[in-house]
């Protein structure tokens, strides 16, 4: 079941159960009931998407250069640093050096970390190594978080979801479905809050076969191959197309994926498409 199918499951004035009761029983969180997006000024949108390219182009700026770069062309824009990192905390942009950011990949102290297991580890084989990662989507009247699970030796995307906030449910989904279709033998992700939660560890710890590797922190580079995929999916795609809504970024997603599994042909694959090497035995 996924998230929103759990949010239209619950009564608010029912006679019996209380709110706190149906939200634990569903496994979701009160503040997702009550969550209301806000608005977002189209010049604020716009800024965002600027931000967007600058970061996928250089992931390793912090809001001091991303600043700097927004004042030179094409984007001629002049905002204050503290508005800058407000954005990028909103955004989730976090850059690669190993320096604590609030974002995407937020640690809490709490959660458990697992170690790196992948430095000079040969990939030689489907499924022997996951990666997973979240990224910021725009839209022509907003944004959305996209995530997804990636198969390191063929590029292969196993699963992905996109969700209109940060809750941990639209994470959790996409796991399930992606262990539905088959199990890893190493699942490599940050150490951002959505990964090193106990509801998306224990779903990966009931699988024995499967070890949990985790980059280290501020080390997006560590997680290559996803990094790799965000580029691709949004010059190839969503820097193409002028989404309005989350359905209608679901509905070009779901096109492309299908295009880059099944059609997009890859270089370091030679010339084969990621469906053929997954799926090759």
């Amino acid at each position: 079941m996924d998230y929103q199918t759990k949010l239209d499951f619950i009564i608010p004035d029912h006679p019996s159960l209380s709110l706190y009761s149906q939200t634990q029983t569903l496994e979701i969180s009160r503040s997702r009931f009550y969550y209301q997006p806000m608005p977002v000024s189209p010049e604020e949108i716009k800024i965002m998407g600027f931000m967007d390219k600058i970061f996928t182009d250089c992931p390793f700026y912090g809001s001091r250069k991303i600043q700097v770069e927004l004042t030179h062309k094409p984007y001629n824009t002049f905002i204050c640093r503290e508005h800058v990192q407000r954005l990028m905390r909103e955004m989730g942009l976090q850059a690669i050096y190993p320096k604590a950011k609030k974002g995407l990949s937020d640690p809490n102290q709490q959660h458990i970390k697992y170690p790196y297991l992948l430095k000079n580890l040969p990939i030689i084989r489907p499924n022997q190594v996951w990666g997973s990662d979240i990224t910021y989507i725009r839209l022509l009247k907003g944004f959305c978080y996209l995530v997804a699970i990636i198969d390191w030796f063929s590029r292969y995307v196993v699963a992905w979801r996109l969700s209109e906030t940060l809750d941990i449910g639209f994470c959790l989904e996409n796991l399930k479905t992606a262990l539905s279709l088959a199990v890893p033998e190493i699942f490599n992700s940050d150490q951002g809050s959505h990964f090193t939660s106990p509801q998306h560890t224990g779903l990966l710890t009931a699988h024995p076969a499967i070890q949990i590797s985790m980059d280290g922190r501020g080390r997006c580079m560590d997680n290559i191959f996803t990094e790799r995929l965000w580029r691709t999916v949004k010059y190839e795609h969503v820097y193409l197309h002028d989404h309005q809504t989350t359905n209608q970024a679901e509905q070009g997603l779901t096109e492309y994926f299908d295009f880059y599994n099944n059609r997009r042909i890859h270089q370091s694959l030679g010339y084969r498409t990621p469906a053929e090497i997954y799926f090759q035995n």
